[in-house]
């Protein structure tokens, strides 16, 4: 009888294998030959997933986004407190443990090679607008306010716009240099950073409402 294959588990497989990779030998060290032989399958035995180094990046991207968006959708659906669910969501961008560091250094290098390689423009807009979307998420988890519905949706006050623009760009210059100097941060420290930045919006937004 022909071998039956569970394609979701493969590419789990397949996922960690390329993961580990890119994280280890970066993007150029990355190539559909050495997944081959990490994996044990011929180049052939992969086109099922990618055929190329191009198709290998957006495989390896679209997995992380899946991995992240899989997990915060947990925590929206847990009943948490508004300000422990802001946390929570936010935590995931950050390299707070092995799988959560390999995977930013997956999606921060295909976010590099995507300002030259143009196949992968559409994975960088999307990153954009996936990240301000969970920022809108950890505003609105934080205010107690109802959460946005869809990617793109922006909140009509003016001001909580604001703090989503504040909090994207606090999000990506701490996740930057948690990763470039990740001997000066550990994953508690990391947190309270986040937690100390949460007060200052929650505080803020407080003190722009009456009474």
């Amino acid at each position: 009888m022909p071998k039956i294959v569970d394609h979701e588990q493969r590419r789990e497989e397949l996922t960690r294998i390329v993961w580990g990779i890119i994280s280890r030998d970066g993007i150029e060290g990355a190539t559909v030959r050495k997944v081959a032989e990490a994996a044990g399958v011929s180049v052939g035995g992969l086109r099922h997933y990618f055929d190329n180094q191009r198709g290998l990046l957006s495989f390896a991207a679209h997995a992380v986004a899946r991995s992240v968006a899989k997990r915060i959708a947990g925590h929206l659906d847990a009943d948490l407190p508004g300000m422990q669910r802001a946390q929570l969501i936010l935590e995931e961008l950050l390299p707070l443990d092995d799988n959560r560091r390999v995977e930013v250094d997956v999606w921060l290098a295909c976010l590099v090679r995507s300002h030259v390689d143009e196949s992968l423009a559409e994975l960088r807009d999307a990153s954009w607008s996936g990240e301000r979307h969970i920022c809108r998420l950890a505003i609105a988890s934080c205010h107690g306010l109802p959460l946005p519905d869809r990617v793109g949706q922006e909140f009509a006050d003016t001001g909580l716009e604001g703090q989503t623009t504040r909090l994207h760009t606090f999000v990506d210059g701490l996740t930057l240099q948690t990763v470039t100097f990740a001997h000066n941060f550990t994953p508690q420290a990391m947190r309270r950073i986040v937690h100390d930045e949460l007060r200052l919006i929650e505080a803020q937004f407080k003190s722009l409402r009456p009474g």
